[in-house]
């Protein structure tokens, strides 16, 4: 079976504590729940999620959504969003089975990256390593007012602004990112990646794309 992944880059710095973090928690859990009633979900779709804070980790390996546990996430430290890059390319090469002329390999990685501030480290390598792989979208979301959408810009073309960070506009992200997680699992069923935002559900109210 040809596999749908999934990919949750999520900022867990020091700026995330309290609030913001718990939000991500409910998220996360919605997101899952969600997609656990979806029967094409089911089918199709492999959730993995790395954070990224003083270091990038993956702290749920790309899994099937029947089997996903939800991860521990904890906020402290710096932005390592380069280095979360870098693990996000290095991750697909070995999750991710390619398409060769025998076999057809698994759909396009969609990717969804969250964070509220700037990076502290260098991110030109993993930015490289992004642009040198393919991938179906590249979705960034700016939260809160001291996200650096500028840089978000070098990653992708594709970012949506939260302008607060509360919990219901973290939920409200969350539950974008699941229904096109829903909408990309419908597609593929189809025989068809998905390679462009006009192809997922419409954001809510509290998600603007700039």
């Amino acid at each position: 079976m040809r596999k749908l992944p999934v990919y949750l880059l999520l900022d867990t710095s020091g700026s995330m504590y309290g609030e913001p973090m718990e939000a991500v928690k409910n998220g996360l859990e919605t997101l899952v729940a969600t997609l656990q009633q979806d029967p094409y979900a089911l089918e199709t779709a492999h959730l993995s999620v790395i954070t990224f804070a003083n270091e990038a980790r993956q702290i749920s390996p790309l899994t099937d959504i029947t089997s996903f546990q939800m991860p521990a996430l904890e906020a402290r430290g710096q932005t390592s969003l380069g280095a979360a890059l870098e693990l996000l390319a290095g991750r697909v090469d070995e999750e991710v089975t390619k398409t060769t002329p025998e076999k057809k390999g698994d759909w396009k990685p969609l990717v969804f990256i969250m964070t509220d501030g700037a990076p502290t480290d260098r991110i030109d390598a993993g930015i490289e390593a992004l642009k040198s792989r393919q991938f179906g979208m590249v979705v960034a979301c700016a939260a809160g007012e001291k996200a650096n959408v500028p840089v978000l810009k070098l990653i992708t073309d594709d970012v949506a602004r939260l302008d607060s960070m509360d919990s219901d506009a973290i939920r409200a992200f969350f539950k974008w990112v699941s229904a096109s997680v829903s909408a990309g699992s419908q597609k593929v069923d189809g025989g068809q990646d998905v390679s462009a935002r006009d192809e997922l559900p419409p954001p809510p109210e509290e998600i603007s794309f700039v």
